[in-house]
């Protein structure tokens, strides 16, 4: 298994992740990444300044993925957990929980004091590995993800 940065070459695979493990769950409605157009373009979005999206392969073929985002009106020192998926054959792996926190850790590094992220009921074997790990639950959104679609919101000190 490797984790490494995001490449040009991997937008079609991690889409293909992402929008799969959403149907799997149950998840692929509107409002969320399902449907956002930016999902089939991952590499050019994580050149936003302040991003960073990380790559995790096995055999080098792409099976998940996580990121930082600087989503718009967030409180200052604060950025987004985004995307993280991990596809069904790398689950319970611990791969998640790796992807996770090495976003947090670039994050931390960037200068970064919070990261909040957005999930829903469907996702919920991510949303308790994100309270285990010290996510603590909020009762609305914060910033403008677009993502009406999530109904969970979750913030964590850096």
């Amino acid at each position: 298994m490797d984790i490494r940065p995001i490449e040009s070459r991997d937008n079609e695979a991690l889409a293909n992740v992402i929008r799969t493990a959403l149907a799997e769950f149950g998840a692929n409605k509107p409002g969320t990444v399902f449907f956002d157009p930016t999902t089939d373009a991952l590499f050019e979005l994580f050149r936003t300044p302040g991003s960073f999206y990380f790559v995790a392969t096995i055999a080098e073929k792409v099976v998940g993925g996580c990121g930082i985002f600087p989503t718009e009106n967030l409180p200052d020192g604060t950025c987004e957990l985004v995307k993280l998926y991990v596809a069904k054959n790398a689950r319970g792996t611990g791969l998640g929980k790796q992807l996770m926190e090495k976003s947090m850790n670039w994050a931390k590094e960037y200068g970064y004091t919070q990261v909040y992220l957005e999930s829903m009921p469907e996702l919920s074997k991510a949303v308790s590995i994100y309270e285990k790990v010290g996510f603590k639950s909020l009762d609305h959104p914060l910033g403008n993800s677009g993502h009406c679609g999530c109904d969970i919101w979750m913030i964590k000190s850096l």
